[in-house]
């Protein structure tokens, strides 16, 4: 399996998850099974996320923007593990509820970017432009964004909204990273359960469909990958475990010098 470490990634758990992983790690499969389905979905996730935070890691690392913005931050922990961050302003955008109990958790770990900035915001009723500039983003210089597991919960019109900040915040030399959903026949098996979970899927693109959507708000797709692609360059075990997961795709899109003002 290829070579990743996360050390924020077990400090950032809830309680109940740092056990599930600890029994994880305790190797072996166990009995019974429940414990077995539990076992292998670990197993599998834990080499999905491998990939795919590989590959926005390195879409974050190649653009080297002094400024990263992490809609939906939840438990990413790159702010306190990627030394490539150490002279960038990154900024956590997320509810406010799940800041707190971020914080409380990552309190003994340490930062490796610059300056970590909490942003509360509740998408379901806050305006995410002025929110971000109270928080002192700065749209005149260029900005990575990380848009990682949100979209396929998002309406076409939220999207857009979203998009529509990006743009008018974002400089030449800005970059956008978003993971998303393509149709698929296993996504109607994956949208029953997560629909059963309160986390109805509502969005899908065909990467032609989301190149065009990006294009209409100034990004440019330099790069648009599927999860098996990504998967079969790291390594066997990771090529295994995602082979069946064609329906997410990571894209990233950068602002050109030819685009158009918002």
């Amino acid at each position: 399996m290829v070579k990743f470490q996360d050390p924020t990634a077990f400090a950032l758990l809830p309680e109940e998850a740092r056990r599930r992983v600890q029994r994880f790690r305790e190797g072996g499969v166990p009995p019974g099974l429940r414990a077995r389905i539990e076992h292998e979905h670990l197993a599998r996730e834990s080499k999905m996320m491998v990939a795919r935070t590989v590959a926005i890691d390195e879409a974050v690392r190649s653009a080297a923007a002094p400024q990263l913005v992490i809609l939906g931050a939840g438990l990413d922990g790159r702010a306190w593990r990627m030394s490539e961050l150490r002279d960038a302003v990154v900024f956590e955008v997320d509810h406010p509820d799940s800041q707190r109990q971020k914080q409380a958790r990552g309190a003994a770990l340490t930062p490796a970017a610059k300056e970590i900035r909490f942003v509360p915001v509740d998408f379901a009723k806050d305006d995410l432009e002025p929110v971000l500039a109270a928080a002192g983003h700065d749209p005149s210089r260029p900005t990575t964004w990380i848009w990682e597991g949100v979209v396929m919960y998002l309406r076409r019109a939220e999207i857009e909204t979203t998009l529509r900040v990006m743009q008018a915040r974002s400089t030449v030399g800005s970059r956008l990273i978003i993971a998303y959903h393509s149709p698929a026949l296993i996504l109607l098996v994956i949208g029953l359960i997560v629909r059963r979970l309160g986390e109805p899927i509502r969005s899908a693109f065909r990467p032609e469909q989301m190149r065009a959507l990006l294009a209409r708000f100034g990004f440019r797709v330099v790069s648009d990958q599927s999860l098996p692609s990504i998967g079969a360059a790291l390594s066997q075990d990771v090529a295994q475990a995602t082979r069946i997961m064609k329906h997410l795709r990571i894209v990233t899109a950068d602002v050109s010098a030819e685009r158009t003002p918002p």
